[in-house]
């Protein structure tokens, strides 16, 4: 599993990432593909070839950490993993569980990994 250091130097893997994708989403998508169509939303998972790379925060145990998820419809892939900065945990991690990024989050990995958009 990948660092954050090892993450930036992999830029494929950088630009695959969806950054509006939220765990919730990637069950909805993934494990429950019978309502998918219903949401209009552009996603349409056809088979285990399609596959998302997103972010969650683990907050069940200190450290927090946040992990690169690369999820299709048979398996979530863990491909990076590393602590959320101190200075978000009161934020994101009010109560244990696993999040999406919230807005500072997100814009500090962008920033992290030299993401312009």
């Amino acid at each position: 599993m990948m660092t954050l250091e090892e993450l930036r130097g992999n830029q494929a893997i950088i630009d695959e990432i969806d950054w509006n994708m939220t765990p919730e989403e990637a069950v909805r998508l993934y494990l429950e593909w019978g309502n998918n169509w219903a949401r209009g939303d552009g996603y349409v998972i056809a088979s285990k070839d399609d596959y998302t790379t997103y972010f969650v925060v683990n907050c069940w145990n200190r450290p927090y950490t946040i992990y690169l998820i690369k999820r299709n419809s048979d398996e979530a892939q863990e491909l990076a993993q590393f602590e959320l900065p101190a200075r978000f945990e009161k934020d994101v991690c009010e109560l244990k569980g696993v999040y999406a990024l919230d807005d500072d989050v997100k814009a500090w990995l962008k920033e992290q990994l030299g993401v312009k958009r």
